[in-house]
């Protein structure tokens, strides 16, 4: 179930997709790093500005849950281009919001649109590139998240720095209408998966699709791949700085090297995926990811090279981890209950996230010197969801029609 594009087109909506996804995840990321800002002019404490953080993922995973019940009602391209655009004015909100309590707000509501967004590109990829070049369309769309580290997170801290905190979200905003624009332009009309939609309630995508043994085991294994990850990342800044392994100012090289290397390895790791298979991809980058994961927990004093070559290798890993395995996802879905899947998906990967993140913030502790301490349990968590997601994407299925798809000449 695809509509055919022109090569032209086809990499103008791959372009408008990735553009979608980087002012997302800039919109996410960009929260971190301005928590002095925020807790010095709010007169917050760093349990509140936590949860300021949090609450756009958790909002993104309540979404992605709602989203199971009407997205796939909705032509794709209008029911995108409307998410997208409260997504622009809730973010023009956080701009805007004098208090704690309305930026709170803002947040929650940034991530209701948001999570939605993150599905409906890959339920788009799904139906708009056939299955042998979805891997390579994927790794595309997915520099979206190197080129946040690279561009978009040191570009909004450059505007935060010289023109207040606000700046960074109304540029942000800005850039939404532009994406916006050209998401109109771009963006096929997608509706042959509403002739399947028509007299079933409300509930009858969702049901249909957690009754799929495959599907669940899909979920699964989605679930499992990002828990693999966040039991570590959220820790990695406060490891390095605690256990002076770098100094504050040095942090930042951590995210625009790993970024850079991953902006030129995504395109690479997408074309292989479609060559080698995306099962076989994926459990290859899941096995060598458990060397750098290990690493990065172990970390001592070493020169500055030396860390970032750990730290972009895990990074690397990681992104690798992710390109084929949701080329995986997207294709283990029934294709007329497809933005249910990657929905609930999203809902899951959420979860998962916030999860990780509280699991290995009770494995760390604190030495009486302040040192972080048993960070490498954070690993041994980590490379135990890796050995699950290894052993689960042996059962995923692809969708028959999917699978039944003949190659088609690249053009993405």
């Amino acid at each position: 179930m695809h509509t055919t594009l022109p090569p032209a087109q086809e990499r103008w909506l791959l372009i408008t997709l990735a553009g979608i996804q980087f002012t997302h995840i800039v919109d996410f990321m960009i929260m971190m790093p301005l928590g002095p800002q925020l807790t010095t002019l709010f007169a917050i404490s760093d349990a509140q500005f936590g949860l300021l953080v949090s609450a756009y993922t958790l909002s993104a995973g309540v979404s992605g849950l709602l989203a199971t019940s009407f997205i796939d009602r909705f032509e794709r391209k209008q029911l995108l281009l409307w998410l997208y655009l409260l997504f622009g004015l809730t973010t023009l909100g956080c701009a805007l919001a004098p208090s704690y309590g309305w930026l709170m707000a803002a947040r929650v509501a940034a991530g209701l649109f948001g999570g939605i967004l993150s599905a409906m590109t890959q339920t788009v990829i799904g139906d708009v590139i056939p299955f042998a070049r979805r891997g390579r369309a994927t790794g595309f769309v997915m520099t979206a998240f190197s080129l946040a580290s690279v561009v978009g997170v040191p570009a909004g801290l450059f505007l935060a720095n010289h023109g207040g905190w606000h700046s960074a979200f109304i540029a942000l905003a800005v850039l939404c209408s532009v994406v916006g624009l050209l998401a109109a332009y771009s963006l096929p009309r997608l509706n042959a998966h509403l002739a399947q939609a028509q007299g079933r309630d409300v509930f009858h995508a969702l049901q249909a699709v957690l009754q799929d043994a495959n599907h669940r085991r899909a979920l699964l294994l989605s679930g499992t791949m990002m828990f693999a990850g966040f039991t570590i990342i959220p820790y990695i800044t406060i490891y390095n700085q605690a256990n002076h392994v770098l100094q504050l100012s040095e942090i930042p090289y951590i995210y625009l090297c790993g970024g850079a290397v991953t902006l030129f390895t995504s395109r690479w790791i997408g074309v292989l995926t479609d060559r080698v298979g995306k099962r076989v991809m994926f459990q290859r980058m899941v096995l060598l990811s458990a060397i750098p994961m290990t690493l990065i927990t172990l970390m001592q004093p070493i020169p500055l090279v030396g860390v970032l070559l750990v730290t972009s290798s895990f990074f690397v890993t990681m992104n690798g981890r992710m390109i084929p395995g949701m080329a995986l996802l997207t294709s283990a879905a029934v294709p007329q209950f497809r933005g249910t899947f990657m929905s609930l998906n999203g809902a899951v990967q959420s979860v998962s996230i916030g999860l990780a993140s509280w699991v290995g913030g009770l494995l760390i502790q604190r030495d009486a010197q302040g040192q972080v301490t048993h960070y490498w349990l954070c690993a041994v968590v980590s490379v135990a969801a890796s050995v699950l997601a290894f052993y689960l994407a042996k059962h995923v299925k692809v969708h028959t029609a999917e699978q039944a798809a003949k190659p088609s000449t690249p053009h993405a």
